[in-house]
């Protein structure tokens, strides 16, 4: 959980950083931190991809996983909760000012996105937390900038990552008492690989669908645990 609570602190303490100021930070200041951000996530992802020891696995779950993704249209559906929930929000809070708007859009930023879901499992199956830790420094200067124009609703969203993400990680942890340590660190590896992705997306790079290749975690899982039921 140590992932989630530093990424829960960054957002809180982004957040009081983000009433103090009124314009957020200079355009061409934000930039430059998130070009340098995405070259880190893309320095951790690449780090962990080159841990796995089996290459053909990683290699099917990635063409497996993203056939059942594309199938699924699991990023259009990510952004169609994300609106949906925006909607509802709309709809039924007018009264209730910036602390409704600014919890509601940073909820959905923080939590609805592959680097929560993959940073998560990888801190609850590995006890590697350097995805969450970016993520951390990701959400922690969003918060700044979100809380001087949305206000002090902004900070209430540590607590939808809190539960969100911690959730993610105790349900991967319970799985990783199932598998062993090369099993971990092999679909740490894929994980590591969307991470990639995610990075390059970040640079501009790329504009790949991650959400699309989060099915690929859970095929080396059912293929582990099968495996070890078998065997």
């Amino acid at each position: 959980m140590l992932g989630t609570i530093v990424n829960t602190i960054a957002v809180i303490l982004g957040s009081i950083i983000g009433l103090f100021l009124k314009g957020g930070l200079p355009k061409k200041l934000d930039e430059a931190i998130m070009k340098a951000l995405g070259l880190s996530v893309l320095y951790v992802g690449i780090s962990g991809s080159l841990k796995c020891s089996e290459t053909l696995l990683l290699i099917l779950s990635l063409v497996i996983g993203v056939i059942v993704g594309e199938i699924l249209d699991l990023d259009r559906a990510l952004n169609r909760l994300g609106q949906w929930i925006e909607r509802m929000f709309k709809k039924h809070s007018k009264s209730k000012g910036s602390i409704a708007e600014g919890f509601v859009a940073a909820s959905l930023l923080f939590c609805v996105g592959s680097m929560a879901i993959v940073g998560s499992i990888q801190s609850g199956l590995e006890g590697n937390h350097e995805t969450l830790f970016v993520k951390s420094m990701l959400d922690g200067i969003t918060s700044i900038i979100y809380t001087s124009t949305m206000g002090i609703g902004v900070i209430f969203s540590a607590i939808a990552v809190f539960l969100y993400q911690g959730m993610i990680t105790l349900a991967s942890g319970f799985l990783g008492n199932l598998l062993v340590e090369v099993q971990i660190t092999n679909i740490g590896a894929i994980g590591s690989v969307l991470i990639i992705a995610l990075g390059l997306n970040m640079l501009e790079i790329t504009k790949i669908k991650v959400a699309n290749f989060l099915p690929a975690l859970f095929i080396p899982m059912i293929y582990y645990i099968v495996l070890s039921l078998v065997g």
